[in-house]
């Protein structure tokens, strides 16, 4: 049977996709989805006649529909930079360059799995970049300029859910974090920002913090400086223009820096805010296992990191209740990672300004 791929590009405005077969024939005339409807990408996908499903093909700069994808139980895959030609400032590399890159040299493609999301076989590349950024990254954080806990000894946590907002599961989280008086951050994509701008005011609504985790969630050390820069400013603008108040914290994708990102950050009025307990939700181990990893890892001044968009994040919704009665018997304050930095015995912080 004839093999199809479907390149999927993104833009400011949604996402364009160009699906070929394996001799190159368009298999259907390009079509172009908004950042709000991949589950209506997911199901379009799935019922194209004349065919089998496409594999979906993407490159490095588009962290938000592997995990949806792979969910559904489509192929997913990623081309790297050194495979494709220069990127445009602002948007990915041409949906019919993906499809046709694909077709070409299929052996080159990068199959993306559930467990290594995006940057399935770039551990290496990852690591090094890690390494590399580790001394800038010390000196940082003693200069107050980089914040992964508040004080060990003030009983507070802080909440964190990145990718978002979702259709479905901002709500839920919302709801729940309600239910317990509990307050948390939410690190928003700008993609999703300005496709889903209520979910963006309900966040703000329930006195929760907003910060910004780019427009794409691109591995950054892809990008160029300019195009690190463009992912935050575009994504400050678009909370801007829902909430009114610009982000004042910046969590990069994957949590990946480098010497070089951390440099084209310089002068940015953002904190460079991380995490010290992973949840690790984004491989869906089951919510008995997300509630664990994090009980089992906080405590006093903890950031612990969840998600509730950009992949089915059901599970995460399960667990939350589990997590957030964990953590308040045994006395601890459910807070923004803000009021956590803000906490007395918590050394003050900066933001990257030079």
């Amino acid at each position: 049977m004839t093999r199809r791929y479907a390149g999927i590009a993104w833009t400011g405005e949604g996402y364009r996709v160009e699906v070929v077969d394996e001799t190159g024939r368009r298999a259907v005339e390009p079509s172009g989805w908004g950042g709000a409807q991949v589950a209506e990408l997911i199901a379009w996908l799935r019922d194209l006649d004349g065919g089998p499903t496409p594999a979906v093909v993407l490159d490095s700069t588009n962290g938000l529909l592997d995990g949806p994808m792979t969910a559904a139980g489509l192929e997913v895959y990623r081309l790297d930079p050194w495979q494709l030609p220069p990127r445009p400032r602002f948007g990915s590399v041409p949906a019919e360059r993906l499809a046709e890159q694909a077709r070409t040299a299929p052996d080159a493609l990068a199959r993306v799995t559930a467990e290594g999301g995006s940057l399935t076989g770039r551990a290496a590349d990852y690591a090094e970049a890690e390494r590399r950024s580790a001394p800038v990254l010390a000196a940082l954080s003693a200069a107050g300029r980089y914040f992964e806990h508040g004080d060990r000894s003030t009983p507070r946590v802080a909440l964190t859910f990145d990718d978002g907002p979702d259709p479905v599961h901002t709500r839920q989280v919302l709801e729940i974090l309600d239910r317990y008086g509990a307050r948390a951050s939410f690190f928003c994509v700008g993609h999703h920002v300005a496709a889903m701008p209520d979910e963006v005011r309900r966040i703000a609504a329930a006195g929760h913090e907003l910060g910004s985790h780019s427009w794409s969630h691109p591995f950054l050390p892809d990008l160029t400086p300019d195009q690190v820069r463009e992912q935050l400013d575009r994504t400050a603008e678009a909370v801007a223009r829902v909430t009114g108040e610009t982000p004042t914290r910046f969590r990069p994708p994957y949590g990946a820096l480098s010497p070089e990102v951390l440099a084209a950050l310089d002068g940015y009025p953002t904190a460079l805010t991380m995490f010290d307990v992973d949840s690790r939700d984004w491989t869906r181990p089951g919510p008995e296992r997300i509630a664990a990893n994090v009980l089992n890892g906080a405590g006093p001044g903890s950031v612990v990191l969840m998600h509730e968009g950009a992949g089915d994040r059901g599970q995460t919704v399960l667990a939350l209740p589990s997590i957030i009665e964990g953590l308040l018997e045994r006395g601890l304050e459910l807070v923004t990672v803000g009021e956590l930095a803000a906490s007395p015995g918590t050394d003050g912080e900066r933001p990257l300004d030079r």
